[in-house]
């Protein structure tokens, strides 16, 4: 029974995340990319926060440890993944995005190993990390002819989502915080929204309150803070408990599947042959990158 509920609960957060691609898509017709964001972490901020001061004993940072930790979540892990995003998505489909993000754990065991220098990749590690670059490759497919054409420079945004999620991933983990995790969570949720206010008003995105009452806005953002953030988080540190952070991260890799689907289904997104095959050189990648996790867990 646990391992039907752990099967179920992982296919539950992929099909969210998944699907929360898409709603950025929905949402970005109504609102500007870097205040959607950070309305959105407005949102789920309060609600992680408020879960945090009743779930956890240390709901508030005390320590510098701790205020760096967050400093770091709040810098990568929040502002500067969902700026790329946001920005980079506005140009490109929801199935195209899941997929260039799913670079995100080949490029967190890489930046892993690069900091612990004792750790290094070996020669098949590198290799993975070539093929899930690749991959990537294939999904920009850039025209060399014009190689800052829109849609390239949209999709090497989201690379650098990508980037900044797998960095901070692993600075945070390097960081002697003593914090919870729904603590972390909440307070860089707050303090990336902040930074994202920011950074809206300095590039003048417009702010039209009238606009964001179309239901469709309203859904999106309500879908994107509740339940891709709030919930899905929760469910992820629930799965993280329970599988481990190998298993865990093969929801990268699901999410893109939900993404084409619902994209399909919601907006007529069509997802091509070389986004597939693009997919599946990343996903490849990856089984190179984590090999000897991924033998562990299954056997």
């Amino acid at each position: 029974m646990t391992r039907y509920r752990n099967l179920a609960a992982f296919l539950v957060l992929s099909s969210i995340w998944g699907s929360a691609f898409v709603a950025i898509s929905a949402g970005l017709e109504h609102f500007p990319p870097v205040l959607f964001a950070a309305l959105r972490y407005d949102v789920a901020g309060l609600l992680m926060l408020g879960y945090a001061a009743v779930a956890v004993e240390d709901w508030v940072p005390e320590s510098r440890a701790d205020w760096a930790e967050v400093a770091v979540g709040s810098t990568l892990l929040i502002a500067a993944y969902h700026v790329f995003l946001f920005v980079g998505q506005q140009h490109t489909t929801a199935a195209a995005a899941a997929v260039l993000v799913s670079l995100s754990p080949v490029l967190t065991t890489v930046f892993a190993r690069v900091l612990t220098p004792a750790d290094a990749l070996g020669p098949a590690g590198t290799v993975g990390l070539l093929v899930g670059l690749c991959g990537v490759a294939i999904v920009v497919g850039p025209d060399l002819s014009d190689p800052l054409a829109t849609d390239a420079v949209a999709r090497l945004l989201i690379v650098c989502a990508a980037t900044s999620f797998a960095l901070g991933a692993v600075l945070t983990r390097r960081i002697d915080g003593s914090l919870p995790v729904e603590t972390m969570e909440a307070w860089s949720m707050l303090g990336g929204a902040l930074l994202m206010h920011a950074i809206s008003a300095a590039m003048g995105e417009p702010v039209e309150p009238a606009a964001w009452t179309h239901p469709e806005a309203l859904g999106a953002l309500a879908y994107l803070a509740v339940v891709a953030s709030a919930l899905g988080f929760l469910l992820y540190f629930d799965l993280l408990d329970r599988l481990g952070a190998v298993e865990i991260n093969m929801v990268s890799y699901v999410a893109p599947v939900a993404a084409a689907v619902v994209g399909w289904l919601y907006l007529g997104d069509i997802v091509g042959a070389t986004t597939a095959g693009g997919f599946l050189v990343i996903a490849a990648g990856f089984a190179l990158v984590k090999r000897r996790a991924l033998r562990n867990a299954l056997s």
